[in-house]
């Protein structure tokens, strides 16, 4: 059985590995052309330096595992604790990459990966050892939250944990770094570069999201049926309302596909189908109004990912404490307290370290592009070649 759960754990940690191939679609295809190169650069350097911090560091404060020190783990259970990493580490990887689409076109490059490190090293792992890990100072599984509460923080497969804690991270960057040159003043094109990279990096992202959520189980026996539907329900609901209430809007109808997956990751193990439908089609929703009021708040979010992640991930957790009780059809009765706070918590959190470490990299090194390098495109002056090399000849 356990060479199963190595199998089933590394397939599900393959589909969230492609899923940043969505996340590189999806930037790649709503920036400019001149930042298109870069996008698809950092998605996956990013990647490669969050592995070696979380290995290093972040793994062994999420659960209190030093893989690199205990060669027995190596063969144990097939090496099922070394699958779990990667699977883990995809999570871990996911908080730069949602950054990445709210400061492009103006963040330093080596500057975001630096905070990629900061952020898969220590500020991510604390905060996943208190829901989901071994926290150093607790020594317990969610005791943090069952000592305040009485009830455990539930969040399945990250909505709070991941997506929360992402775009409120990639909040505090944007207002740090400040709007790109022009953008609320003048003319500024805003329209996607590529509308088919756009819907490729969608519906990337929603295939992969299926082991993002499905294989959060860990194990085979574990796997849960009703998590497979929910997703199924909450991205339908996603993207029927970004449809509809945006008018038609392409970037709108795929983006509300991912806030229905992004709202339904806490309580997808626990509420009714329909009332997954019913939280994918808020979470659209949510979107839409959001983003148009970052514009008129002149906040810079090239792609929307604090309404995206930020919002809807709060909205998820939220949404778990409401739904998943028996009387509205949910499997179990969990505490809307814990839900509510935990999820309070979590914006708090990834806010305040979020604006710490970006402020702190901005005073050392620099965040921001010049000027003229912004201009160009990060295309350009920092890699040499644009998307299009043989055009350009």
């Amino acid at each position: 059985m356990t060479s199963i759960n190595v199998l089933f754990l590394m397939l599900g940690a393959v589909m969230i590995l492609s899923m940043h191939a969505g996340f590189a679609f999806l930037e790649a295809g709503s920036v400019s052309r001149k930042n298109q190169v870069n996008a698809f650069n950092k998605i996956i350097f990013d990647w490669s330096v969050t592995t070696i911090a979380y290995f290093i560091i972040g793994f062994p404060i999420s659960y209190g595992i030093v893989l690199y020190t205990n060669s027995s783990l190596f063969t144990q259970q097939n090496g099922y604790e070394l699958v779990r990493f990667f699977f883990l580490l995809g999570f871990a990887a996911c908080i730069p990459a949602i950054i990445s689409g709210g400061v492009v076109g103006r963040m330093k490059f080596f500057a975001q990966s630096l905070g990629a490190v900061i952020l898969g090293s220590v500020v991510y792992p604390f905060f996943e050892s208190l829901v989901w890990g071994q926290n150093p100072f607790m020594g317990q599984q969610n005791s943090f939250f069952d000592k305040l509460f009485g009830a455990p923080f539930h969040d399945f497969a990250g909505s709070v944990v991941v997506h929360s804690l992402g775009g409120w991270i990639a909040l505090a960057a944007i207002i740090i770094l400040g709007p790109r040159k022009g953008r609320f003043g003048g003319k500024f094109n805003t329209r996607p570069s590529n509308i088919p990279f756009l819907a490729l990096g969608s519906w990337i992202l929603i295939v992969g999201w299926f082991g993002f959520n499905v294989m959060s189980s860990q194990k085979v026996e574990n796997i849960s049926g009703l998590v497979v539907i929910n997703s199924l329900m909450a991205m339908v609901g996603g993207t029927i309302t970004g449809l509809l209430f945006s008018k038609n809007d392409v970037g709108f109808t795929h983006n509300g596909a991912l806030a229905g997956l992004i709202a339904i990751c806490a309580g997808s193990d626990v509420v009714h189908p329909f009332a997954a439908l019913f939280i994918g089609a808020i979470a659209g929703i949510i979107f839409i109004v959001m983003f148009e009021l970052e514009a008129k708040w002149k906040i810079d979010d090239v792609l929307g990912v604090w309404p995206l992640h930020g919002i809807n991930g709060t909205w998820g957790g939220i949404a778990a404490g409401i739904f998943g009780r028996r009387a509205l059809g949910g499997l179990y009765d969990l505490s809307f307290l814990s839900q509510l706070t935990g999820s309070l918590l979590a914006v708090i959190y990834a806010f305040i370290t979020g604006f710490i470490v970006y402020k702190v990299i901005n005073m050392v090194f620099g965040l921001r592009i010049t000027e003229q390098q912004e201009l160009v495109g990060a295309d350009l002056t920092f890699h040499r070649i644009d998307a299009n090399p043989e055009e350009s000849l």
